[in-house]
């Protein structure tokens, strides 16, 4: 049935301690299927805390391209998902997503017109994008970089280049937000995109719209985005938000974590659990 077997092993952990090992199959018809089998590793796992899962979305028509990129994204630690159209794309939470892998040619709205409504919305204006696509002229490139991609790969592509050029574009942007929100924090204020804290006045603005926060509701939030990109503790949390409080139980945070994410509206996506140690505000 198979003409040949090929195996591959991923190994990083998740939230849960599990890893993941894929088996890719080629049959007669040339056809790829994946075998996912989940494992669950005894190990360290403070080793893995501070290590934030990157999302990429694959917004392509060619299915199979999809698949593979999906699965060699997934093997790199990534989570992944994809759409087989633009607005496919578009129905998705996209704030939830650090980096967007984009096609040109694709039925009625085209790469480029979504590119252009991402970078038009300042929810989503941050998100990088890199165009993969088999318009390879210079003036396409041209025209992509101009839109506001952050890479342009040509088809046809190695798995290895679009998998190494994420990476870099991820090392690139995720620097560039690290300074931004540096220079912010010094005139006073925390941003990111559409999400302001001003220190001083201890306001929170969602998209230029007031958001009344409670006292810990804001300070639990501003200490999240100064350790954006990283897991903070139960401990570490208490000990830096709740400072006058003698007696503060667990289940505090919890409740001012999911105030927070109802009332900053689709940023809350960017607070992020981790099961049996605390929260984190992504990059």
């Amino acid at each position: 049935m198979f003409q040949d077997c090929y195996k591959t092993m991923m190994l990083p952990l998740n939230a849960h301690g599990e890893a993941n090992c894929y088996i890719f199959v080629k049959s007669q018809n040339c056809s790829f299927a994946a075998l996912k089998i989940s494992i669950l590793l005894q190990s360290d796992f403070s080793l893995y805390i501070s290590m934030e899962t990157k999302r990429i979305l694959i917004v392509d028509d060619e299915e199979t391209l999809c698949e593979v990129l999906k699965l060699n994204l997934e093997n790199e630690g990534f989570d992944a998902d994809y759409a087989l159209s633009a607005e496919q794309a578009l129905t998705y939470d996209l704030c939830r997503y650090d980096l967007i892998l984009l096609d040109i040619m694709m039925g009625e709205m085209s790469g480029i017109k979504m590119a252009k409504r991402l970078k038009a919305d300042v929810r989503t204006a941050q998100i990088p994008i890199i165009f993969c696509t088999a318009r390879d002229s210079e003036d396409d490139m041209v025209m992509g970089l101009n839109l506001g991609a952050d890479d342009y790969i040509a088809k046809p592509y190695t798995i290895r280049n679009v998998v190494a050029r994420v990476k870099s574009v991820l090392r690139r942007t995720s620097a560039s937000l690290g300074r931004v929100a540096k220079e912010a924090e010094g005139s006073g204020q925390l941003i990111v995109e559409g999400l302001c804290l001003d220190l001083e006045f201890k306001r929170c603005t969602v998209d230029g719209t007031e958001v009344k926060l409670a006292k810990k509701e804001f300070e639990l939030l501003a200490y999240l985005i100064r350790h954006r990109g990283k897991i903070c503790s139960r401990e570490q949390i208490l000990s830096r938000v709740w400072t006058d409080e003698v007696i503060v139980l667990d289940r505090t945070i919890d409740v001012n974590i999911t105030r927070l994410r109802s009332k900053i509206g689709t940023y809350g996506a960017y607070i992020v659990t981790r099961s049996g140690f605390g929260y984190g505000f992504r990059d």
